[in-house]
C-alpha cells in the first residue's frame, strides 16, 4: 500500500472513530450510564481530522465546548477519554476535567475550554510563547461561529496578527450557535471575511470535504511556523446532532438536516476511496469493526475502574 493510501485510510478512520465514540457516547448518556453532560460533534469530524493531519507534533491545539472530536484527532486515546467521561482518575483528566474540559497537554490539546470564544486568546499567548522561544512550532484554536462575535475573538486575533503569531484560528461554521440561525448573528456571506479587518489572509473551505479541509490547514500552518502570522480559516459543515444532548434540533428544518445527511463527511469520503481504488466496501467495513471494538474495550475498562476516592478533591489544588 503506498504512503498515500495510508494516510487517506489514516483520515478516514480518524473520522469514524470520532463519529462511534460520539454515537456510543450519546446512548451511554441516554442510558443514564454517564454521568455530566456532553456536546457532540457528529457531522463534523472532516474539520477536526483535516487540521490535525496538518500539524507536527510539537504543535498545540486549544479547542471549545464541544471537543471530543479534536481531542481523537489530535491522538488523545479513547481510552482515557472514556475513563474521563466516567469521571475515573484514571482519566486523561484525571475524572476532573470531563466532557467540556478534556484533553491532554502531552498529546498537544489544552484542555478543552467551556467559555464561547475563550480559548481564542489562550491559543494566541500559546503563540506568543512559541515566538519569543524561538520554536517552530504552532497553536490552532478551534472555535464555533458563535464565539467571532466576542470580544476575545477580536482582541486575540488582533493581537495575533499585530504580532505575526504562529496561529491558525480555525471557525468550525456549522450554521447555528447552539439553535440560532448564524444568518440573524453576522452579515457576511463568508465568515472568513473578517480576516480583512485585521490584515490576514481568510480561507472558507467546505468543512465536509476532509481534503480540502487538510490542504488549506497545511498552507495556513506552513505560514504560520515560516513567521508570517495567522490565516483565518473557515470550514463550513453541519452539526448532525443536538447542541447539547437534550436538543431535539427542532430550530433546523427537515430539508436542511436531510440535505447536512447528504453531505456529511464520512460517508462522502468513503465514496471517494472506492471510487479512486484505494479501499472497497470489505476494507471499510474491517476498519469499522476495528474501531467499534475498540471503543467496546474502552468502555468495559472505563466502567470496571475505580472510582475517585473523596480525598483526590485535594489533589491537583494550588493553595
Amino acid at each position: 500500500m503506498s504512503q498515500d493510501a495510508k494516510f487517506l485510510l489514516s483520515l478516514y478512520r480518524t473520522m469514524l472513530l470520532i463519529r462511534q465514540f460520539e454515537e456510543r457516547v450519546k446512548f451511554l448518556f441516554l442510558e443514564g450510564s454517564m454521568p455530566g453532560t456532553i456536546h457532540q460533534y457528529q457531522g463534523q469530524e472532516a474539520v477536526a481530522t483535516g487540521v490535525c493531519a496538518a500539524l507536527n507534533a510539537g504543535d498545540v491545539i486549544t479547542s471549545t465546548h464541544r471537543p471530543h472530536g479534536h481531542a481523537i484527532a489530535r491522538g488523545v486515546g479513547v481510552e482515557p477519554m472514556m475513563h474521563e467521561l466516567f469521571g475515573k482518575v484514571t482519566g486523561c483528566c484525571h475524572g476532573k476535567g470531563g466532557s467540556m474540559h478534556i484533553g491532554d497537554l502531552e498529546k498537544g490539546m489544552v484542555p478543552a475550554i467551556a467559555i464561547v470564544g475563550g480559548n481564542v486568546p489562550i491559543a494566541t499567548g500559546i503563540a506568543l510563547a512559541f515566538k519569543m522561544r524561538k520554536e517552530k512550532r504552532v497553536a490552532v484554536s478551534f472555535m464555533g461561529d458563535g464565539a467571532i462575535n466576542e470580544g476575545a475573538f477580536h482582541e486575540a486575533v488582533n493581537m495575533g496578527a499585530i504580532w505575526s503569531l504562529p496561529v491558525v484560528y480555525v471557525i468550525e461554521n456549522n450554521l447555528y450557535s447552539a439553535s440560532t440561525p448564524i444568518a440573524q448573528t453576522v452579515k457576511l456571506k463568508h465568515l472568513s471575511d473578517r480576516s480583512a479587518g485585521y490584515g490576514i489572509p481568510g480561507v472558507t473551505v467546505d468543512g465536509n470535504d476532509v481534503l480540502a479541509v487538510f490542504e488549506a490547514a497545511k498552507t495556513a500552518v506552513a505560514r504560520a511556523r515560516a513567521g508570517e502570522g495567522p490565516t483565518l480559516l473557515e470550514c463550513v459543515t453541519y452539526r448532525i446532532t443536538g447542541h447539547s444532548r437534550r436538543d431535539p434540533c427542532h430550530y433546523q428544518p427537515e430539508a436542511e438536516r436531510k440535505q447536512a445527511l447528504l453531505k456529511e463527511p464520512i460517508g462522502r469520503f468513503a465514496k471517494h476511496l472506492m471510487a479512486a481504488g484505494i479501499a472497497g466496501q470489505t476494507a471499510l467495513d474491517g476498519i469499522r469493526r476495528e474501531v467499534d471494538a475498540e471503543i467496546e474495550a474502552s468502555v468495559k475498562s472505563a466502567m470496571a475502574a475505580a472510582d475517585p476516592k473523596p480525598e483526590d478533591a485535594l489533589n491537583d489544588v494550588f493553595a
